[in-house]
């Protein structure tokens, strides 16, 4: 897991990490911080320095294929196919937290995810 918004394209024509501009690249990126800059610990762009040290993302948030390449994903494949806007959001650096965090986790998010509501 990590911290972060992740947003179209997560898949570019070379299969390396780089970049990867969808045509929607500008709205993507203000849903993508719309959500981000509502979590603090997110928006510093370096919130799993334990596990993964040189892991950065600026307001925190990421282009998939600059983060990592993955061929053939849904978000990509929503985009592409049936013109949906879909973000990938990790909410925290551990993949499978315990129960009695889940209540941490929700206030962290809360406001985030309405944000990311009002921008409908």
């Amino acid at each position: 897991g990590s911290l972060v918004v992740n947003y179209p394209f997560d898949d570019d024509e070379q299969g390396i990490a780089i970049y990867s501009k969808s045509p929607d690249d500008a709205v993507f990126q203000q849903l993508a911080l719309s959500y981000s800059k509502e979590n603090t610990k997110m928006y510093q762009g370096s919130p799993c320095k334990d596990m993964y040290p040189t892991e950065y993302f600026p307001h925190g948030i990421t282009n998939g294929a600059q983060w990592y390449n993955v061929p053939g994903g849904m978000q990509d494949w929503n985009y592409l196919h049936t013109k949906c806007f879909e973000v990938t959001i990790e909410l925290g650096c551990v993949k499978y937290p315990k129960a009695e965090e889940l209540q941490k986790y929700w206030e962290q998010n809360r406001r985030s995810l309405l944000q990311f509501m009002k921008q409908v």
